[in-house]
């Protein structure tokens, strides 16, 4: 590795990391008033009003919602992004635009108009936030795997079929192992969209799904409690940090 591969990877984690240091000394601050440069008491008070505000469960629901909109919006948008990127799609501009609406759109707007209809119809509101979440995670998706898709060769299926491979044998052990870092990225992206969204699972959810980032919007809507609210905010940002790691080694073994 090049010093100037080294040098921008500890630019970017120190990118990454720093913001993060004043979140951990709150978290462990059981007081620090100013005009002290560190905490005067440290502890674990933080800790212990996070998890009696039920960090524990929400964090689970935010897993669970971040893993479903993942499982469903990785595969559609890899169908949409080959599509786009190999077949003549008919007014495939205009399909495009249609995907990529969901970034256009405030979300405000779209989530308070689409519970209406939910509610009209009688949607449960967890299936509700999960389908508008995937919805949501598309764009990024389908644009992610066109991209991967318009760059892949395929050659190598082709040379796999002249050896005596069939179709579906292409498909799984030369096609989606070379498109595996693309795939890794786009569940990544998916994932945080579920994991880290509020306006959707606010207004549809109504309540009934209380997920890590409600909890920390509610507990920064008081004063006084800024160790739990370290606390909340480290609990979202680092499942998605250790994600971003798996993710990049996925892609350096996809690249060797």
């Amino acid at each position: 590795m090049g010093l100037t591969a080294r040098v921008a990877r500890a630019a970017l984690a120190a990118w990454l990391l720093l913001p993060l240091v004043p979140l951990v000394l709150w978290a462990a601050a059981d007081r620090w008033t100013a005009p002290a440069v560190l905490p005067q008491a440290w502890g674990t008070a933080g800790l212990r009003d996070a998890v009696d505000a039920g960090a524990g469960p929400a964090s689970l629901r935010s897993t669970v919602l971040g893993l479903v909109v993942a499982v469903l919006a990785t595969p559609l948008g890899a169908m949409a992004g080959r599509a786009l990127a190999t077949y003549r799609v008919p007014v495939g501009g205009a399909v495009l635009a249609a995907l990529l609406s969901p970034l256009v759109l405030p979300p405000f707007a779209v989530a308070l108009g689409l519970d209406v209809l939910l509610l009209r119809l009688r949607v449960p509101e967890p299936v509700g936030v999960f389908l508008l979440l995937t919805v949501a995670a598309l764009p990024y998706t389908t644009v992610l795997m066109r991209a991967a898709y318009a760059a892949h060769d395929t050659g190598f299926e082709e040379e796999a079929r002249t050896l005596g491979a069939t179709a579906r044998q292409a498909v799984f052990h030369v096609q989606l192992p070379l498109l595996a870092p693309a795939l890794a990225g786009a569940a990544f992206l998916a994932f945080l969209v579920g994991w880290s969204d509020y306006v959707v699972t606010l207004l549809v959810g109504g309540g009934q799904l209380v997920t890590l980032p409600l909890l920390v919007a509610s507990a920064a809507s008081t004063v006084g409690n800024e160790a739990q609210v370290a606390v909340l905010s480290l609990s979202s940002v680092l499942p998605p940090l250790v994600l971003l790691v798996a993710v990049g080694l996925v892609g350096q073994r996809g690249r060797a």
